[in-house]
């Protein structure tokens, strides 16, 4: 199994485009690199399972919104280098886990009376 140091380098990334760029143009080494892990069995393995399992588990909707909430989701995400709807899934994940978390944390009130 080939040493951290003997890895590729892979740079930070400002954004999700950034990132994409630079795998879409050194997308032979990244080949290559995992068919040598694979061969070596120095591959973890699980993650192309899981994620595939994760996208087949989801569904598709439709949801209407007002022109300028969309328009802002745009806007935010093209400063994160993303697109919209991935942007509004992850906030929209994000406030289902807050809003579990706080439920979770409160216990009901009771009513006298």
């Amino acid at each position: 199994m080939p040493g951290k140091a003997e890895r590729p380098k892979v740079p930070r990334f400002e954004t999700e485009a950034e990132e994409a760029r630079w795998w879409d143009e050194h997308r032979e080494l990244a080949e290559e690199e995992l068919s040598k892990a694979l061969a070596d069995g120095s591959a973890q393995k699980g993650t192309a399972q899981r994620l595939t399992k994760q996208w087949r588990a989801s569904k598709n909707i439709t949801i209407r919104m007002p022109v300028d909430d969309v328009e802002r989701a745009r806007r935010l995400a093209d400063r994160k280098g993303m697109g919209y709807q991935t942007y509004m899934k992850m906030l929209l994940h994000e406030a289902l886990s807050r809003e579990e978390s706080d439920a979770n944390a409160v216990p009901p009130q009771r009513r006298t009376g």
